[in-house]
C-alpha cells in the first residue's frame, strides 16, 4: 500500500509541474543537468527558475527516524568549489557533511546533512549555489534562485547550464523527486528553444519558393513538363512539413510534452521518412533525364516508384522504433530495422550516381551540349553537397572526441541542435533552391526538352566535298548531266577536279532564317504547293533525288 501512495504522490506532483521540463531524481540517478536562458535573453512572462520537490517518505509510526537528503543546486562552471579539499581528485573528495566530516573539520555543524562548499564559494562563485538538507518525513520545495523572502533579496537566473545534484545521508536510503527546469519563455528545453525560430524561419523560406515557382508555372502552364510537376509536389510538401514541424514546436512551448505533443511527433516523423522518399525518387527520376532527355521512363519508372515505397515503409518504422526503443534496450534485433533502411539508401545512391554519369556521356555522344551542362551543374551540385556533409561530419568528429567529457555539455549545449539537426537542412533547402532553378518553368520547355541541339562541330564536314561526291558519280555515270553550273571549257573535259564555286566556310546558325543558293528561304510558308506541283511535271531522272538536294526546281 505505501508503494502505491509513492506513486499517486510522484503522479500528483507531476501533474502540479503544469508540463514544464520535469525529470525525475531518485537514489540510482542522483544528478540531472539542462541548459537555462534568462528572461532577457528569449523574453518571456515569467522569471526563469528550477524547482525540486520531494515526496515524502512513507514512515511507520510516530518513532521513526526522519530520512534526510542532501541537495545542491549550481551552474557548471562553478562545480570547483563543491567537495573538498578543493582541488582534489574527486574520489579523494568528501561531500556530504556528516559527523565524519565535521570531525575533520571540513564542515559546520550547522550544516550537517547539507553538500560541502568552499570556504570562499560565497564570493568567488559566478552564481549563487544553494545546498540544502532535505527531511524527506516533511519535505519542503526547493526554488532557485532565492526569492526575496527565502533571504531578503532578490537573485535572478542568468543564462548558463545548471544541474541539480542529490544524495542519501544514509546509504540506502530510498527517495523520489521531481525537477522541473522552468525557462522564461515556455516548456521547451533551452538546448532546443533555437528550433523554434529556425523552422519557422526555413518554414517561410520554402514558402516564398513556392510563391515564385507558382507564378511561373501558372504563367506557363501549357508548356508544363512532366518533372516539374514532381518538383511542384515536392514544393508543396516542404513548406505543409516544415510548417508542421513549426507547429510541432510552437505547441510544445505552449502546452508542454502532452499527448497532444506525443501524436504530433509521431506525425512529424512520418512526414520526415516521406520527404527523404520522395526527395531520393525526385533526384533519381531527374539524373535519369525524365522529362527533358526522356519522355517516358517506362518500366524503370515502376522500379523507381517501389524503391521509393519501400524507403518510405523502412524509415517510418525506424522513426517509430527510434521514439520507442531507448538506445540502451536495442539489441540485435535493432538490426532489423536498420538494415533495409540502409540497403535501399545505398540502391537510391548508387542508381542516382550511374544514371546522371550514363545521361550526361549520353547528351555529350549526341552533342548535346546546353542540355550536357544542365546535368553537369547538377553533378556539381551533388558533389558539391556530399563534400559539405563530408566536410562537416569531419570537422564535427574533432568534437564529438570529446564527448564523454564532463565539459561537453555545458560547452555545446546551445549548438548542439545545429550540429544533429539544422545545418543538414540548410543543405537540403540549397539543394531544392539550384534544382528548382535549373528546372524551372519557362516559354519553351518542351520544345526544349523534345528537340535536339544542331550539332555544329562535325570534324572535315563542307559542303564542296558533297559537291565533289557527287560530280564523281556523275561523270562515272553514262547519262548526260542535266544540270551544269557554269559552262565548260570543252566537252572533252568529262570530270572536273574544281569547283568553280567557292568552297562556303562553315558558320554557327544565326536566328535568322537560312537561305538557299537562290535566295529563297528554305522553310518559307506558302511554298509546299509549289514544290509538290513542280516535282509532279518533272520527269524523273536517275539522279535526279540527289540533285534535289542541293537545287530547288522550277525557278
Amino acid at each position: 500500500m505505501g508503494r502505491w501512495t509513492q506513486l499517486l504522490a510522484v503522479l500528483l506532483a507531476t501533474i502540479a509541474l503544469a508540463n514544464a521540463v520535469e525529470i525525475k531524481i531518485t537514489q540510482d540517478d542522483t544528478q540531472k543537468c539542462s541548459g537555462m536562458y534568462s528572461k532577457k535573453s528569449w523574453g518571456g512572462n515569467v522569471e526563469p527558475f528550477i524547482l525540486v520537490k520531494f515526496i515524502k517518505a512513507d514512515t511507520k509510526g510516530d518513532d521513526a527516524a526522519d530520512p534526510l537528503v542532501s541537495i545542491v543546486i549550481w551552474e557548471w562552471k562553478d562545480s570547483d568549489l563543491i567537495g573538498k579539499p578543493p582541488g582534489a581528485p574527486p574520489d579523494e573528495q568528501k561531500f556530504i557533511c556528516n559527523d565524519e566530516t565535521i570531525k575533520d573539520n571540513l564542515c559546520n555543524a550547522t550544516h550537517k546533512g547539507e553538500f560541502i562548499l568552499a570556504d570562499n564559494a560565497a564570493t568567488v562563485s559566478k552564481n549563487f549555489i544553494r545546498t540544502d538538507a532535505v527531511h524527506l518525513k516533511a519535505p519542503a520545495p526547493i526554488k532557485y534562485p532565492i526569492t526575496a523572502s527565502d533571504a531578503g533579496t532578490t537573485m535572478f537566473l542568468r543564462t548558463g547550464y545548471y544541474c541539480v545534484a542529490t544524495a542519501p545521508y544514509i546509504d540506502g536510503q530510498e527517495y523520489t523527486a521531481v525537477l522541473e527546469f522552468r525557462n522564461a519563455y515556455g516548456e521547451l528545453p533551452a538546448a532546443e528553444i533555437a528550433k523554434l525560430p529556425f523552422y519557422g524561419g526555413i518554414t517561410i523560406l520554402y514558402a516564398v519558393i513556392g510563391v515564385f515557382w507558382g507564378f511561373l508555372y501558372f504563367q506557363n502552364r501549357s508548356d508544363i513538363l512532366a518533372v516539374q510537376n514532381y518538383i511542384t509536389a515536392i514544393i508543396v510538401f516542404l513548406v505543409a512539413e516544415m510548417l508542421m514541424t513549426w507547429g510541432f514546436y510552437d505547441y510544445r512551448n505552449r502546452h508542454g510534452d502532452n499527448v497532444g505533443a506525443k501524436v504530433l511527433m509521431i506525425i512529424v516523423a512520418v512526414l520526415n521518412a516521406f520527404r527523404n522518399s520522395f526527395s531520393f525518387f525526385l533526384l533519381l527520376i531527374v539524373c535519369m533525364g525524365y522529362g527533358v532527355v526522356k519522355p517516358s521512363l517506362g518500366k524503370t519508372m515502376t522500379i523507381v516508384r517501389w524503391l521509393a515505397v519501400a524507403h518510405f515503409v523502412f524509415g517510418v518504422v525506424y522513426a517509430v522504433a527510434s521514439l520507442t526503443i531507448h538506445p540502451d534496450d536495442a539489441g540485435p534485433l535493432v538490426l532489423l530495422v536498420i538494415l533495409p533502411l540502409s540497403a535501399t539508401l545505398t540502391a537510391f545512391y548508387i542508381w542516382t550516381l550511374n544514371s546522371l554519369n550514363m545521361t550526361m556521356k549520353d547528351l555529350t555522344d549526341r552533342k548535346q551540349h546546353v542540355k550536357a551542362m544542365m546535368y553537369k551543374r547538377l553533378w556539381w551540385c551533388i558533389l558539391t553537397s556530399i563534400i559539405v556533409i563530408f566536410g562537416f561530419f569531419f570537422i564535427n568528429s574533432f568534437t564529438f572526441a570529446g564527448a564523454r567529457s564532463p565539459d561537453f555539455a555545458p560547452t555545446h549545449w546551445q549548438t548542439r541542435w545545429f550540429i544533429l539537426d539544422g545545418w543538414l537542412n540548410l543543405v537540403y533547402l540549397g539543394d531544392v533552391c539550384f534544382v528548382a532553378y535549373i528546372w524551372r518553368p519557362t516559354a519553351n520547355n518542351r520544345r526544349f526538352a523534345m528537340s535536339d541541339e544542331i550539332a555544329q562541330d562535325d570534324e572535315g564536314f563542307e559542303i564542296a566535298s558533297l559537291r565533289d561526291s557527287l560530280d564523281e558519280e556523275e561523270g562515272s555515270s553514262s547519262n548526260p548531266p542535266a544540270y551544269d553550273p557554269a559552262p565548260r571549257q570543252g566537252r572533252h573535259s568529262a570530270n572536273r577536279d574544281v569547283s568553280p564555286l567557292p568552297a562556303p566556310t562553315p558558320q554557327k546558325p544565326i536566328a535568322r532564317p537560312r537561305e538557299s543558293l537562290d535566295g529563297d528561304t528554305i522553310f518559307a510558308v506558302g511554298e509546299d504547293d509549289k514544290w509538290s506541283d513542280d516535282e509532279d511535271m518533272e520527269p524523273a531522272s536517275p539522279d535526279g533525288d540527289e540533285r534535289r538536294g542541293l537545287t530547288k526546281k522550277g525557278d
